[in-house]
């Protein structure tokens, strides 16, 4: 599989990524991957199955929309918006969330790294209700200054 292909072959993933599916994370990535984003580390194809499995338990709908796409040897840059409904987070109102997400493939086309950005306030904090109320209080006084 080449990188275009395995780029492609990611993002179909997680678009059909819930709880049931987790256990087929050895598709797209390497025994030994390493995943970050802005609130966890991870180390390990069973870490990362864990972190997911937890991740989608309760969450009833997830969608990514993808946009930017650039690959350049083993290194692949895609941005996404994700479309989520949790029924603790935003009333069980659908959250929007943009982010990127920085790949690099082994020679089989499997992800080695995995690293996520994006704003985990607009994904998580803002959302909860009374620590919400204080980081839109603030994005706001900081949007006056």
């Amino acid at each position: 599989m080449n990188n275009e292909q395995a780029l492609a072959h990611f993002c179909a993933f997680f678009n059909k990524l819930d709880s049931t599916c987790t256990e087929k994370l050895y598709e797209v990535y390497t025994e030994g991957v390493v995943f970050n984003d802005p609130l966890h580390h991870i180390e390990g194809r069973q870490a990362l199955e864990r972190y997911f499995a937890t991740m989608y338990e309760n969450v009833t709908h997830c969608q990514f929309t993808y946009h930017t796409q650039q690959i350049q040897g083993d290194q692949a840059f895609v941005t996404w918006t994700m479309a989520f409904v949790h029924p603790r987070l935003a009333g069980g109102r659908p959250i929007q969330v943009d982010g990127c997400s920085a790949l690099t493939f082994d020679n089989r086309g499997k992800v080695l790294r995995h690293r996520d950005y994006f704003d985990a306030g607009a994904m998580l904090y803002e959302h909860l209700p009374l620590m919400g109320r204080v980081i839109r209080w603030l994005k706001k006084r900081l949007e006056q200054n």
